[in-house]
């Protein structure tokens, strides 16, 4: 039994008797991957290989070095995936090794016929081609929308860029004419004080002038006086022949009656005439140095081709279009301003100078009505106006009905009661009433102005100020 194992174990280890595998001739070497190779198949790896080495290995780096060179033979100059997956195996399915030639609809995954078979039997699936078609139609669909609403993210840029630089030149411009109105103020106060401090000066002079002119009475009186005294003292020191001879003269010049000083009374500076209630004096005169106007007119409404006054009374059309921002507030189709004061109660009262005005219409829209549309307005759309063209004046009710004036109204009264949802339209000459809506009112109301008139502006006048103490 020993002997037959020794001899099993000589035979399976590499030997003297044992044949090189590459060409079957005796005597090989036992390298160090487990191979036995002869000299020859030895030197043949080392000329191949660059390095000794084993022909069973040979064999196999020589079959991957050769499929490399023809896969960068075939794929020279095109592009690699960046994926773990080979390059010789894009279209190739990697579980079942045949070409992907089926795109699975569902899974959105490129699949071979024997996948389609088996994971994918009840999926829709069609061939490369015409996923190709639809995918890209797809992404034409996509990519369609995605550039229209890059268009409109740049338009929301553009608009919001240009609002601004108006914000810019709305507030250097606001502050020119806040400045303005204030200095009307300051140059008003000036002249009021300077005048206040003239009355006093001149109040000062007269009263002043009055003292010296008393001042030189009662000195005449002193400079009497002492003479007297002056004289009977050296009367007495006299001897006494010269004493008698003079007595009559000095007793007499002795006696003397000097006039008491009146008592002047008002003979002080009257301070409580000039600093008495300054503030309010000077407030009350102040109601002939201001305006006060019910409804100024809301630049942020206005259509593009109408203009406003610096104080925002008063509007009218131009051909040329203004770029001013498209912002929500603004009319698009319409050439018309709102008030900046809504109302929801309460009763209100503005008077609209319209003159010789030929296209204009006046009256009140409530907060929702449409900014950026055209269409016929009305109460309806939440419109309650009466108009003027084409020598007609007009309620703009559904079916714009013609009014019969005795004359044309060159002042329109607008009278809003919210309370009793009513709007009266009169003419302010002789209140007249031109129209009346009825309605009750769910939201906010603003004054509304529209005018195509190039010549003539419409202007709200101003209201009578007072003041009241009680």
């Amino acid at each position: 039994m020993a002997s037959e194992q020794q001899a099993g174990e000589a035979t399976s280890l590499p030997g003297e008797g044992a044949l090189c595998p590459g060409c079957q001739s005796p005597g090989p070497q036992v390298l160090p991957c487990g191979h036995s190779l002869c000299e020859a198949c030895l030197g043949l790896c080392e000329g191949e290989l660059g390095h000794g080495g084993c022909t069973v290995c040979y064999g196999r780096e020589l079959l991957d070095c050769v499929l490399k060179r023809m896969l960068d033979s075939l794929f020279q100059g095109q592009p690699r995936r960046a994926s773990g997956i080979e390059d010789g195996q894009r279209d190739v399915c990697l579980q079942h090794g045949h070409r992907l030639t089926l795109f699975c609809m569902e899974d959105d995954e490129l699949v071979c016929v024997e996948c389609q078979d088996e994971e994918h039997d009840d999926h829709m699936c069609c061939r490369t081609e015409e996923a190709v078609d639809d995918c890209k139609r797809e992404l034409r669909s996509a990519l369609r929308a995605l550039q229209e609403e890059l268009a409109a993210q740049i338009n929301v840029k553009q608009n919001c860029e240009e609002s601004a630089e108006y914000i810019k030149t709305q507030a250097e411009e606001t502050e020119r004419l806040v400045q303005e109105e204030f200095e009307k103020l300051h140059q008003f106060l000036r002249d009021e004080e300077a005048a206040v401090i003239s009355a006093m000066k001149e109040e000062e002079e007269e009263k002043t002038q009055m003292m010296k002119d008393r001042l030189e009475k009662i000195m005449d009186r002193i400079n009497s006086l002492t003479e007297a005294i002056v004289e009977t003292e050296e009367a007495m020191n006299e001897d006494d022949i010269s004493f008698l001879k003079d007595f009559k003269k000095v007793s007499e010049r002795s006696q003397m009656t000097v006039q008491e000083p009146e008592e002047v009374s008002g003979a002080l500076l009257n301070v409580a005439k000039h600093l008495g209630c300054l503030q309010y004096r000077v407030w009350e005169k102040m109601q002939d140095a201001i305006t006060y106007t019910p409804v100024t007119l809301n630049p942020n409404t206005s259509d593009v081709c109408l203009s406003l006054s610096d104080d925002l009374t008063s509007l009218w059309y131009t051909d040329e279009e203004k770029r001013l921002p498209d912002n929500p507030e603004r009319f698009r189709h319409y050439e018309c301003v709102l008030g900046s004061e809504s109302f929801s109660t309460g009763r209100h009262t503005w008077d609209v100078e319209v003159g010789q005005n030929s296209e204009w219409a006046l009256g009140v829209a409530q907060e929702s009505v449409p900014r950026k549309e055209w269409f016929p307005a009305s109460p309806d759309r939440g419109l309650w106006t009466i108009c003027y063209y084409a020598e007609i004046c007009r309620a703009r009710t559904s079916a714009s009905l013609p009014l019969a004036l005795k004359r044309k109204p060159q002042v329109v009264r607008v009278q809003l009661d919210c309370d009793r949802g009513r709007v009266t339209f009169s003419d302010a000459s002789d209140n007249t009433v031109i129209y009346k809506f009825k309605h009750r009112f769910t939201q906010r109301v603003f004054p509304y102005f529209a005018s195509t008139c190039k010549r003539h502006p419409l202007r709200i006048l101003a209201g009578k100020v007072s003041v009241t103490v009680e």
